[in-house]
């Protein structure tokens, strides 16, 4: 791993224990230029995850709690007159910044939630009739509670589609956790932190990231993963071409993150769940199939050429 990420990696996994492969994925996924879904209950370290990896990343932040009454005005921005000027001012939201924190996303209306998706798509957004361009980098780090749980409001496919990967942290095991209940409060180790790499930097080491050498071989698989979801009769929808770039983007980063100038199916493989899971649905032919089982079904049927 490049010295300048393993600092990086190793900063976020003293805060976040026990978690260094979901941490992994979320590091490669900024690399990449993608957006991160966090989904889980609520206590697991979502927030601060996505906290300590802008903190390590020397990136600005801000947080916005979705809520039912959240209104787009409140992400995006508004303009306000004013008296001495005479002329509309406008006051720029929090989405103005390097990483969004859009923390419970599924909490807020449809209508809330679509607010980002040109953000997070045009690195830009309209307000009142104007264009406005975001700085960058410009990351959308999302939380998001289960489904079942009440107060949520399920995001929409499309929403779904602009998150380059989806990961979900899960509880802590015994020795992590005795280490986080004997441990410094996480919230007094996140206010210590300090950034490991600067903006300038992140943003070298994503273009190295799009150098690395993905094989016709490789590009023949992935088109084969690809396409089998696009006719096997138990996919409700197969995957869109912005899900295979977003397989290879992904792939291509996590193979930059083992040091090596090309990517090998292993690598494809490794970040598949994280990039489709939250792009498949089963069809009725496979009942209450979980995504996992999809993706699982989809690596068992598909060989490498």
């Amino acid at each position: 791993m490049p010295s300048e990420i393993n600092a990086v990696a190793e900063q976020i996994n003293s805060i976040i224990l026990g978690k260094s492969q979901q941490i992994r994925l979320a590091i490669a996924c900024l690399l990449a230029r993608g957006h991160l879904l966090i989904e889980d209950v609520p206590g697991v370290g979502k927030t601060t995850l996505a906290h300590a990896i802008a903190t390590s990343l020397g990136l600005k932040f801000q947080r916005i709690q979705f809520t039912s009454d959240l209104l787009p005005a409140d992400i995006l921005g508004v303009s306000v007159y004013n008296r001495d000027s005479g002329s509309f001012e406008f006051h720029p939201g929090p989405v103005f910044t390097n990483v969004v924190l859009a923390d419970e996303v599924n909490r807020a209306t449809p209508r809330a939630q679509s607010a980002l998706l040109e953000a997070m798509e045009e690195n830009q957004v309209t307000t009142e009739g104007e264009t406005r361009q975001l700085p960058r980098p410009f990351f959308v780090i999302a939380t998001q509670n289960p489904s079942h749980q009440i107060g949520t409001f399920p995001l929409p496919e499309s929403q779904l589609d602009r998150f380059l990967m989806r990961i979900e942290l899960g509880y802590p095991d015994t020795q992590a956790e005795r280490a986080l209940l004997n441990g410094i409060d996480r919230r007094e180790l996140l206010d210590n932190l300090q950034p490991r790499l600067e903006p300038e930097g992140l943003a070298q080491l994503q273009r190295e990231v799009q150098q690395v050498h993905a094989s016709p071989a490789l590009l023949d698989y992935l088109q084969a993963l690809v396409n089998h979801t696009r006719q096997a009769p138990y996919f409700e929808h197969g995957l869109s071409p912005r899900a295979a770039l977003a397989m290879l983007h992904g792939a291509r980063a996590w193979a930059y993150m083992d040091d090596r100038k090309h990517v090998e199916p292993e690598d494809l493989q490794t970040v598949l769940p994280a990039v489709i899971a939250h792009r498949l649905s089963p069809s009725g032919e496979l009942g209450g199939a979980s995504r996992s089982d999809l993706v699982a079904r989809l690596l068992q049927q598909v060989a490498i050429p």
